[in-house]
């Protein structure tokens, strides 16, 4: 069959590889891609925002099957386009993609459902929403209710902090996304990342993930869109599993399909494991990144089977397997990401990193430009490994990312530091230092 993946990150270079290696792939084509997907796929330059382009190419070039990366074109109801284009499509519809293109949707369903979360309040307008942060005190979140790539939460630690968030935000620093301003209490525990495959009925539980999300070692500095992350998260145990698909994933299944948008696709539960269990954090409608990368190296089966099946409705007696290993990623990124980064300069070293046992490299933001790679974006490359150990996993990713020349570039060297002093201290594993 012929599979079109739309999306051009990191992501979507773990989705490829692992989409790739399917014996029912026959071409694999991608949109827009980047220097590191066109080793797996071949490229086209698609507009993805153009769902009328997109659709035209898939008649075009015989496309049996899309796969969609990134969350902004699933909000924009690419999927209900597809399909009423007689196009299959993975992902959830546009009233599906609520859960994650309207945190104050998602926090509506949860009240409504009993679903554990954080106390919250939405809010149209600046002096109300201060007056709540007053109220609640710090530390506090305040949150842009729309798709803001990974910049529209604020953990504020202080009163001013919150305060000044809530101008940012509605001062439209982050456009139409911040036009509402949810604003929720501070849950205490550990974060992780919990990804259920959905075919609008059914859910089943895949792999889980401790993301970073601050830019500097020690989880200091600013929230980005992730810096790292490692799979399988130890907080995440079976009994903790189990919790979340019955407590909030398939209460949240039922719910959207009782209000007429079934859930198909994969939902991206971000959780606090706190000490009365798991509590949503909120929901992103698509993969994770950086969690895909590592995901897809744990991930023993085939992908394809799985995500036609979750698009078809029959989940019912499907299952996967996966590799018992560790792996781990650290996200390389253009210095000053977060904020303000230069484009262009060269990155070399990535044949030799990628030799390295165990190590697979997934490109980002990146270019092929006159024979050389080059840096493209804010967060750049993915250096993973697999171990048998999360130790081990990241021994062997920094080793990689030692041997990677990049001066404008810039990574945390803490990556899985919570999961290696677990094992330190039970006796099993060893960190990097």
């Amino acid at each position: 069959m012929n599979i079109l993946l739309l999306g051009a990150g990191g992501r979507e270079h773990a989705l490829a590889w692992k989409l790739a290696a399917s014996p029912l792939v026959d071409r694999l084509y991608c949109a827009p891609g980047n220097a590191g997907i066109a080793q797996e796929a071949e490229c086209v330059a698609l507009d993805i925002a153009d769902h009328a382009a997109v659709i035209a190419f898939c008649k075009n070039n015989a496309v049996d099957f899309v796969v969609v990366g990134p969350e902004a074109p699933l909000c924009a109801g690419i999927v209900d386009d597809l399909e009423a284009a007689h196009i299959k499509a993975f992902g959830p519809g546009k009233l599906a993609a609520r859960l994650e293109g309207s945190k104050g949707f998602t926090k509506d369903l949860c009240k409504a459902n009993n679903i554990p979360t954080a106390a919250y309040e939405r809010f149209k307008a600046a002096a109300p929403a201060k007056d709540y942060v007053r109220r609640l005190g710090a530390p506090i979140l305040v949150k842009a209710d729309g798709l803001a790539a990974g910049k529209g939460v604020v953990v504020a630690e202080t009163l001013d902090e919150a305060l000044a968030a809530v101008d940012m935000i509605f001062a439209g620093n982050l456009g139409s996304a911040g036009s509402e301003v949810v604003i929720e209490e501070f849950m205490r525990g550990e974060e992780a990342s919990f990804f259920a495959l959905c075919d609008g009925t059914t859910a089943i539980a895949l792999a889980s993930a401790q993301d970073h999300k601050r830019a500097f070692d020690g989880d200091k500095g600013p929230n980005t869109g992730g810096m790292g992350a490692y799979s399988p998260a130890a907080v995440m145990t079976p009994e903790m599993t189990r919790r979340t698909m019955d407590e909030i994933v398939l209460p949240t299944v039922r719910a959207m399909s009782a209000m007429g948008a079934p859930y198909k696709g994969v939902l991206f539960a971000g959780l606090m494991i706190t000490a009365d269990g798991p509590k949503l954090i909120e929901y992103n409608a698509r993969f994770g990144d950086p969690e895909t990368q590592v995901l897809m190296l744990r991930l023993m089966s085939d992908l394809v089977p799985a995500l036609i099946a979750a698009r078809d409705g029959q989940l019912k007696t499907f299952d996967l397997r996966w590799y018992p290993d560790a792996a781990l990623t650290v996200v390389m990124a253009a210095k000053g990401y977060p904020g303000n980064y230069a484009k262009g300069s060269a990155i070399e070293g990535l044949r030799e990193a990628a030799a390295l046992d165990g190590v697979e490299i997934f490109h980002a933001g990146t270019k092929a430009e006159g024979g050389k790679i080059v840096a493209n974006g804010g967060r750049v490359l993915n250096i993973c490994a697999r171990g048998k150990t999360v130790g081990e996993a990241q021994t062997r990713t920094y080793a990689a990312v030692d041997k990677i020349r990049w001066p404008g570039g810039f990574c945390r060297r803490d990556i899985g530091w919570q999961a290696v002093a677990r094992e330190k201290a039970s006796g099993g594993g060893r960190a990097f230092s």
